[in-house]
């Protein structure tokens, strides 16, 4: 069975490794908006303790995630979550790692 890790550009990256990341670019994209963390907590219906706690931890329901994606426009990447990507080459297509 595999593991939940994965690796990156040499890297192992843990499930708290990504929402810390996602919560980094979060608050970049919150701050170059101008919007402090009360205005985006109500824009996005989100508690404030929430937002923080996102920010400051990665920890964040997924309905709440969501919100702040709506709210701050970047719903793209969830369109295509778990969607089967297409094969890049013959060989992913004979090997069918795809």
């Amino acid at each position: 069975m595999d593991n939940i890790f994965t690796i990156f550009n040499g890297k192992l990256k843990t499930p708290e490794t990504y929402l810390l990341q996602i919560a980094e670019r979060e608050k970049a994209l919150r701050r170059k908006k101008k919007l402090s963390r009360k205005d985006l907590s109500e824009k996005a219906n989100v508690s404030y303790g929430s937002l923080k706690r996102f920010e400051e931890t990665g920890n964040i329901s997924l309905t709440s995630l969501l919100k702040l994606a709506i709210a701050l426009e970047c719903t793209a990447e969830f369109e295509t979550l778990f969607q089967s990507r297409k094969p890049e080459s013959i060989e992913e297509i004979i090997n069918a790692n795809y």
